[in-house]
């Protein structure tokens, strides 16, 4: 079991690991818990009753948080011609076709997001060993292959979000900042557990959204009573 510090174990005792908190309760709790010196990302923890391993049991999709996540996303744009132009004046933070290709295929990586127009996709398809394993492959359900590329790099500028159950049935996304108020958390939060409720997969039985938790970046997890969640949503 992994050894935890003082600020961690201080952060601890604050949150009863068998209660499950109000929305707005959990924000508050978990800003107390965010006491390190920088601007802590707020991550989520969703547990799901799926099986990953069945294709038809895969959740994943994009969603525009309201308040932002508060991070400042890179994203790199495999373009040519006027679309490499609508890329650059869209705000894109590096934009190329082979030239771009080479570097990435050379070990740079420093983005957060990828965009590729469909035509590059059968020169982008070479990087799928590098771009895979980072997570960082464009992909037609993640929005992120695509012609529109004004209107997509405005919205992951502005706080679109992906999210994708791992191997264990488990989402983990940031969504919010410590520095963000508690309305401004519950609200990100809120939405994004309503666009993943919506992205159950048809047939599930049994219970879909089986728990969430909430915590800082560097603090412990804070359950979040879910019915109560859906309802801000809703």
């Amino acid at each position: 079991m992994a050894k935890h510090g003082k600020r961690y174990i201080e952060a601890a005792k604050l949150v009863d690991p068998e209660k499950q908190y109000e929305p707005t309760e959990a924000a508050a709790l978990v800003k107390k818990t965010a006491t390190a010196k920088f601007d802590q990302t707020i991550e989520v923890h969703i547990r799901l009753g799926v099986d990953p391993r069945q294709s038809d049991e895969m959740v994943r999709g994009t969603i525009g948080l309201p308040h932002g996540t508060g991070k400042r996303v890179r994203i790199a744009v495999f373009a040519q011609g006027e679309k490499a132009n609508e890329a650059t004046k869209a705000g894109a933070d590096e934009v190329g076709a082979a030239d771009l290709i080479a570097k990435v295929d050379g070990g740079w990586s420093d983005f957060d997001v990828a965009i590729a127009t469909p035509d590059m996709m059968g020169q982008v398809g070479k990087l799928g060993k590098v771009l895979g394993r980072k997570g960082l492959m464009p992909n037609p359900k993640a929005g992120t292959i695509t012609n529109d590329l004004e209107r997509t790099i405005a919205e992951l500028k502005s706080g679109r979000v992906e999210f994708k159950v791992d191997k264990a049935a488990i989402i983990h996304l940031g969504f919010a900042k410590a520095s963000f108020s508690e309305a401004q958390i519950v609200g990100n939060l809120a939405t994004l557990l309503d666009a993943v409720n919506r992205s159950k997969p048809t047939g599930l039985k049994g219970t879909f959204i089986k728990g969430v938790s909430i915590s800082a970046s560097m603090g412990p997890g804070v359950a979040v009573d879910v019915p109560a969640l859906l309802a801000v949503a809703g």
